[in-house]
């Protein structure tokens, strides 16, 4: 698995990057060239950053920005919806200052995340391995709507999003499986309403950060 990072991602040509929408959706890229096509591998893990305006000083009380309410509208308009569509946390970065560096607010180690990311991949492969799949980032729409369906009661904020329009089929499809991996970091059997409110969150909580 690869991690590319592109940082100061509205700055790439917007044609560029559609370009990763159909390999970030099936895992492959297909090269076609006059004497034929050819399909490769192609499984990553994007991850992108950009400022939250041109001159990237809007964030906190932008004092200092001088960038118009059309230049900002500009930069993130690179970012195509349907490329969006397929970034499933977006996450918004605060401007860190001296009290977050002198809080000393007790975040947990490093090996501490790692037992927990370690025992939720378990929980995942013990649930997913019947159904030749080990990841529930590698989950299809048809097993989240039928082996894996979750209540309606559970899933009702994201459905009304999705009737609403502010949430398409395949970002319904991403907010389940986020709700799972949370679920599992929790150590819980399966998602819960929480859990699917804190993904619809990290979907669409971006201005200065996309990951």
């Amino acid at each position: 698995m690869y991690f590319p990072f592109l940082a100061e991602a509205p700055e790439f040509n917007t044609q560029a990057l559609d370009g990763l929408r159909q390999p970030l959706e099936s895992g492959e890229i297909t090269l076609h060239r006059s004497a034929g096509a050819a399909t490769y591998p192609a499984r990553f893990q994007l991850v992108l950053a950009a400022n939250p305006c041109p001159c990237g000083l809007s964030s906190g009380k932008a004092i200092d920005c001088r960038c118009t309410a059309m230049q900002r509208r500009r930069y993130f308009d690179r970012l195509s919806g349907p490329f969006l569509d397929r970034i499933d946390l977006q996450i918004e970065v605060p401007r860190v200052n001296a009290t977050h560096l002198g809080s000393g607010r007790g975040e947990e180690t490093t090996a501490t995340v790692a037992r927990r990311v370690a025992e939720a991949r378990r929980a995942q492969r013990a649930r997913l391995q019947p159904l030749g799949i080990t990841r529930n980032a590698d989950l299809p729409g048809t097993i989240l709507r039928g082996v894996l369906a979750l209540p309606t009661r559970t899933t009702a904020t994201a459905d009304r999003q999705l009737e609403r329009g502010l949430l398409s089929v395949r970002g319904l499809h991403r907010v389940l499986k986020l709700a799972w991996t949370i679920s599992d970091l929790a150590g819980q059997e399966r998602p819960q309403p929480a859990d699917i409110d804190v993904a619809l969150q990290l979907r669409h909580h971006a201005q200065g950060a996309i990951t």
